[in-house]
Parts: structure tokens; C-alpha cells; sequence
């Protein structure tokens, strides 16, 4: 009885997955639910996944992808890719396949998807291109490069350690990589082949037409800052020195606004010269050798300079010069009922509420800047404002008068990694280093680089590193993977896989071997390469001892059919990793990964015999 609920739950939670119409990971704890409502597992069992090291290394995986993407490493990695590419995206998508495998040969291909996603993503937006056309392919190619080392899969140790077990000699490291190399050939071919007609060409949703809007630089930009920002510095003996800024009246006097004060540390109190920046507020106290970034006509600017002491800098001033690591800028606009309508700039105290400086008025499609003091505001306003990311954050939870556009914690991650690319490629080449010698297990490895991301400063804090978790995929995973305990538990690998050997036995050895290898492909498409390789392994090798034949051709069959994992998003980890980012749905796996399926199993039918005789 529970080996036939098994089935109908299993059948009930493919049809769910292929409709489309309930979210993967909530079909997922469905099942889960079923499982242990029919006694078929216990809590325990059902839970184990959650607990399971793979998912901990998928969580710690994205952290460490986010720090790649926030410092703008994988930028310059797509940069590099593109450089080389020639701006041919036939050239590019080779390119990057080729690139994946190489990396996947040595270590895991979940790990290889985590850390090339971010670059993926962000090539494809820089050719202005769906990265649904890419990611797909990155999974898939993933998945053929586990057949080029030793270590690069489960499925090739688990039959190794198989194969020890029984008294043979284990593989070595590259004895499985011509079949590898044969994947990967024939994946790269059918891949380049069918992308522009099977992989789905959705819109890119991550560069929408407005999203240059959001962009603290590019609305610097856009509000026509640079020719109004102008910086000055203050000398030794200037008369300014020693007062704050609230005494000297610039505002009411000159007409202008100072922004920020870039000031450089104290010669001797620190081993290496820093420079500081500081939103500039009317208890700010002016100290020598400062730099004042002020905002205004350049005539006021010059009799202020005249009046005090100061020194103009020559040459421009970028306006995109306001967004650093602790200060940035951003959009808000005013809400209908909002207590600032009718008011001035100046009666507001703006300021002295919220800690955040009105750089601009955009008044549809005006920008107001001069003598914008005395401007009284009106509905749909939208007013630019710069100041600490602590303080814009805490305007966009507070207030009921604007609305900041945008997202300001996300910018203020990317400022705050800005310059830290150098320190996340270090990290990556220290995981990616324990994970091939095995110093640690491999997921020890990546809660290593996942740590030292956060530390770091490659991410922001903690908030923003489980902010880039992609929880639906850990929950699809984590509760997919006792559904292999619960097919072993009902005893329904065993009757399926007897029954297709005395099905084909009358074929021969090679009868036996398609059949071994096409039930394990089949299963593979709904458990993980790891589960399904276990389960088939022994079986693999109790067939090939009963009839004769060397068990290394099995067992490498098992190995091979257990990495086949493309016909669904469930097929393997790195499919559910790419499913979201991609915006797939189930049929886009079936479509794609079917035609590989059959495919691959014509190809390994006959490279398998050839490279590990019967």
C-alpha cells in the first residue's frame, strides 16, 4: 500500500510542478506534508533535509555569490568576458560554457552555478541580452563538467568508494574525464544549437527601461548637479577654522549649501593617511586642510572663497562624487497628504528633521536649483536628497510625507563594497582552494568564504547577506530530498530495477547496461545525483557481478546517468539555483532538457563500452 501511495504522490507532485500554477517550493512542502500524513516518513526523516549539509553549502553559496555581485567583481569578470569575446554573442556564449566546465572539473557543479550566476547575469544585462538564454546552459554544462575529475561530482565517489568496498581498484582522478570531455563537447554543440529557438527569451527584467532612474549616480546625473557642485578647500590660518558651520550663515548670506566635508586624518595619529567624509550640518566644526563640496552659483562661491580665506580647486566636480560608502543620494516624493505641500524649502528644517540635505526640485520635468531656498512645494514634487544611508533608510521607514523611490539598501550595499572587488576574488580563490585539497568538507569551505564576505565588508551585514538567499530554491531542495528515503523506504528502486534486469537480461550485457542507465537517468530527473547514486550503485554492480561483466562499465554508467539530471527544475540543485534567477517554468526544463536526455544516452550508450569494456 505505501509503495503505491509513494507513486501517486510522486505522479501528484510532477503534474503540480508542470502545471505551473502553485510556487515550486510550497508543491514541494506539500509532499513533504504527504509523506509523513501517510506514514510513509516520520518527522524526523521528513526534516532531514533542512538539516542536510547541501542545503547549508546552497545557502552559504549565495552569500558568497552576493559578495562577488555587490563589489563589482563579477562586473569586471563580464567586462574581461566581453573583452574577449568581441562582442559576438555566439563568441560569448562558447566562452562562457567553456569557462563553467573548467571551473566545475574541480569542484562541486552546485558550486560552480553559485559563483558563476552573478557574472552570467550581469554579462548578459551589459549586451542588453535575457539571462534566461544563458542560465539554463550554465546548469546544464555544470552538470557534464562533474564528469571531468574525480572530485568533481558525488556520483563518482560514491561508486568509487563503491568499488573499494568489493575489493577493486578505485578511479583515478582523470579516468573518468573522457567522458566528461565527450559531455561537454556534445552539451556546448546542442546548447549553442537550439538557444535561440528552445531556451525561453524573456524580457530582462533586471534592466528595466526606468531602472537608470534609481541609480544614485545616474540621478546625480540626471538633476544636473555637476555643474552646480564645486569644491573648496580650507588652509592653514583660514578665519573659518574652528567654527561650525551654523555661525557662519552661508545659507541666508551667499545662497549656497554645503553638501560634505572630506577630511583627511591627523598626521601621526594614524600609521596610514585616511580621509573621512561627513554629511556637512550646521554643528559641523571646520577644521584645516578640509575639502567642502558646496552647491551653488560659482560667482557666491567665489565670494565666499574671498571673504574667508579659501582656496576654489580647479576642475570639475563630478556630482556622482556625493555617493560614497557612508553618503548617498536618492528620490523622494512628496504623498498627497503629505505636511510638506505649501511649505518652503527652507520652512521645513528639512535638515535639522531628518538629517538629509534638498539638493533639487523636479517640478515635472524642471529641475529647480537656484534660490531653491525659498520655493514653496506642491503635490508630485519630487525632491533629491542626499545624506548618510543610515539617515535616507531611516526616511523611507518614518515618514508618512515622502516616499523614497527606489532602494536605497540596496544602493547602499553597493556603495558600501565599493572597492573590496580585489578582496572578494581573494576569498573565492581561498574557498575554491580548501574544496579541491578537501582541507575541510566542502561545505566548512564555503561558511568559510561566506563568513569572510560579511567581515570583510564585501557585504554590507547580516541582513544583507540572508537578503540574497534565495529561500525558495533552499526550501524546494531541502524538501525534495527525503523523497529519496521515502522511495527506498517503500522498496520501489529495488522492485523497478529488478525488473527492468530480468526484462533485458535476455539482451545481453549491453541490454542490462541501457536498462541500469536509463532508470537511473529517469529517477535522477526527481531526486538528487547524490540520492540516486547510492541507491543505484550497488544495484549496478550485484548486476554486473551476476552476469559476468566488469563492473567499472556499470558503475560509471550509474556515475554518468546520475549527472544526467536536465528534464526538470528538480533534476538538481543547480537547476533549482537557476529556475528563479532565470524566471523558468518546469516546461522550459522539459523542452531543453529531453532532447539532451535522449541525446546523451545514445552518445554514453556507446562511449561508456568503449572507454570501460565490458
Amino acid at each position: 500500500m505505501q509503495l503505491i501511495l509513494t507513486f501517486v504522490i510522486l505522479g501528484i507532485t510532477i503534474l503540480l510542478f508542470m502545471s505551473n500554477r502553485v510556487r515550486a517550493d510550497l508543491v514541494a512542502i506539500l509532499a513533504l506534508l504527504a509523506f509523513v500524513l501517510t506514514g510513509i516518513l516520520n518527522p524526523n526523516e521528513a526534516l532531514v533535509g533542512f538539516s542536510n549539509s547541501v542545503v547549508i553549502m546552497i545557502a552559504s553559496l549565495f552569500i558568497v555569490g552576493a559578495g562577488i555581485l555587490r563589489t563589482g567583481l563579477a562586473q569586471q569578470a563580464g567586462n574581461l568576458l566581453l573583452r574577449y569575446s568581441a562582442d559576438s554573442e555566439k563568441r560569448l556564449f562558447i566562452l562562457l560554457l567553456a569557462i563553467a566546465a573548467t571551473v566545475g572539473a574541480f569542484m562541486s557543479n552546485t558550486g560552480t552555478v553559485a559563483i558563476m550566476l552573478p557574472i552570467v547575469v550581469s554579462v548578459a544585462i551589459s549586451i542588453n541580452s535575457s539571462p534566461s538564454k544563458f542560465l539554463i546552459p550554465l546548469s546544464y554544462i555544470a552538470s557534464f563538467s562533474g564528469l571531468l575529475t574525480l572530485i568533481a561530482s558525488p556520483p563518482n565517489l560514491i561508486v568509487s568508494q563503491m568499488l573499494v568496498d568489493h575489493g577493486f581498484e578505485k578511479l583515478g582522478f582523470f579516468e573518468i574525464t573522457p567522458i566528461g570531455i565527450i559531455g561537454v563537447i556534445i552539451g556546448i554543440i546542442y546548447l549553442f544549437l537550439i538557444r535561440n529557438t528552445l531556451l525561453p527569451n524573456g524580457e530582462n527584467r533586471n534592466s528595466s527601461k526606468d531602472g537608470h532612474q534609481l541609480s544614485p549616480k545616474q540621478l546625480a546625473i540626471d538633476y544636473k548637479l555637476g555643474g552646480n557642485l564645486i569644491r573648496v578647500s580650507v588652509p592653514e590660518g583660514s578665519e573659518v577654522i574652528g567654527k561650525r558651520l551654523g555661525q557662519l550663515k552661508i545659507p541666508a548670506t551667499y545662497q549656497l549649501c554645503i553638501l560634505k566635508i572630506n577630511r583627511k586624518s591627523i598626521e601621526g595619529m594614524n600609521l596610514l593617511p585616511m580621509t573621512y567624509q561627513e554629511m556637512a550640518g550646521p554643528t559641523s566644526i571646520i577644521q584645516p586642510k578640509d575639502m567642502l563640496y558646496i552647491q551653488g552659483l560659482f560667482e557666491n562661491v567665489e565670494r565666499l572663497a574671498k571673504d574667508f580665506g579659501l582656496l576654489i580647486e580647479k576642475g570639475a566636480s563630478d556630482a556622482d562624487e556625493l555617493v560614497s560608502k557612508q553618503l548617498g543620494i536618492a528620490e523622494v516624493l512628496l504623498t498627497p497628504h503629505s505636511k510638506l505641500i505649501n511649505e518652503t524649502v527652507r520652512g521645513i528644517s528639512f535638515r535639522e528633521k531628518y538629517n538629509l540635505n534638498i539638493l533639487s526640485i523636479n517640478r515635472q520635468g524642471e529641475y529647480v536649483l537656484k534660490e531653491m531656498s525659498k520655493e514653496r512645494l506642491r503635490f508630485g514634487d519630487a525632491l533629491l536628497v542626499q545624506g548618510s544611508w543610515e539617515s535616507i533608510e531611516l526616511l523611507a521607514r518614518e515618514t508618512k510625507d515622502v516616499v523614497v523611490v527606489g532602494q536605497p539598501k540596496e544602493h547602499a550595499s553597493i556603495a558600501a563594497a565599493s572597492g573590496k572587488a580585489p578582496i572578494a576574488g581573494a576569498i573565492l580563490i581561498v574557498m575554491v582552494a580548501l574544496m579541491i585539497l578537501e582541507v575541510f568538507p566542502a561545505v566548512i569551505s564555503v561558511l568559510i568564504g561566506a563568513v569572510l564576505m560579511i567581515i570583510t565588508g564585501c557585504l554590507r551585514n547580516m541582513d544583507d547577506a540572508y537578503g540574497h538567499i534565495n529561500w525558495e530554491s533552499i526550501v524546494l531542495i531541502a524538501a525534495m530530498l527525503p523523497m529519496a528515503t521515502a522511495l527506498e523506504k517503500t522498496g520501489g528502486m529495488v522492485i523497478l530495477s529488478e525488473g527492468i534486469i530480468q526484462m533485458l537480461g535476455g539482451f545481453g550485457a549491453f541490454g542490462v547496461l541501457a536498462g541500469i542507465y536509463f532508470i537511473t537517468m529517469v529517477f535522477g530527473q526527481f531526486i538528487s545525483n547524490t540520492a540516486t547514486a547510492v541507491l543505484f550503485a550497488p544495484i549496478a554492480l550485484n548486476a554486473a557481478l551476476s552476469i559476468g561483466v566488469s563492473p567499472y562499465t556499470f558503475l560509471i554508467a550509474v556515475a554518468v546517468a546520475s549527472s544526467m539530471a536536465f528534464a526538470t527544475p528538480v533534476a538538481s540543485p543547480t537547476n533549482a539555483l537557476v529556475m528563479t534567477a532565470g524566471g523558468y517554468k518546469f516546461m522550459d526544463f522539459v523542452k531543453v532538457g529531453v532532447p539532451l536526455q535522449i541525446i546523451m544516452f545514445v552518445v554514453m550508450m556507446i562511449a561508456i563500452p568503449i572507454f570501460f569494456p565490458f
